[in-house]
């Protein structure tokens, strides 16, 4: 089990990682061994994960999430294997810890009085300047 907060839990058989080559550093080795990681994880059908939850997460993860619900991260910054499953672990334990939290609801405040007057002073001023403008009369 993967602690993600003291409510959510993820089992280890809804997580699968595939390895596969990757490009970058690596010397005369890099085209021999699979050090890269993709991650997958099936956040639709995941009993740790309430709707809005899954929501939520589908939105931070955007085009990482396929059509069917499942994120997918791939994990290629390190030489070693070991070092990236930790990264793509740690990449998908952050953004499900980031969806479990519900957004903070915003509090809805009254314009003070003196901004409105303010403001509609302004537009009184404006109107006057443009009042005055027009075609100009030759008065002979």
């Amino acid at each position: 089990m993967i602690e993600i907060t003291p409510d959510i839990s993820i089992d280890d058989t809804e997580i699968e990682e595939r390895f596969m080559r990757a490009a970058g550093p690596g010397g005369q080795k890099v085209n021999k061994t699979e050090s890269a990681v993709q991650l997958r994880f099936d956040a639709r059908h995941s009993p740790a994960l309430s709707n809005a939850q899954f929501l939520r997460l589908k939105t931070l993860v955007g085009r990482r999430m396929t059509a069917d619900g499942v994120v997918v991260i791939t994990a290629r910054r390190f030489r070693t294997q070991e070092q990236n499953r930790q990264d793509a672990m740690g990449r998908l334990i952050a953004l499900v810890r980031a969806a479990a939290a519900p957004p903070k609801r915003r509090v809805a405040t009254k314009t003070p009085k003196a901004q409105k007057r303010k403001r509609l002073d302004n537009k009184r001023r404006k109107s006057a300047i443009k009042k005055t403008r027009g075609s100009v009369t030759r008065d002979d």
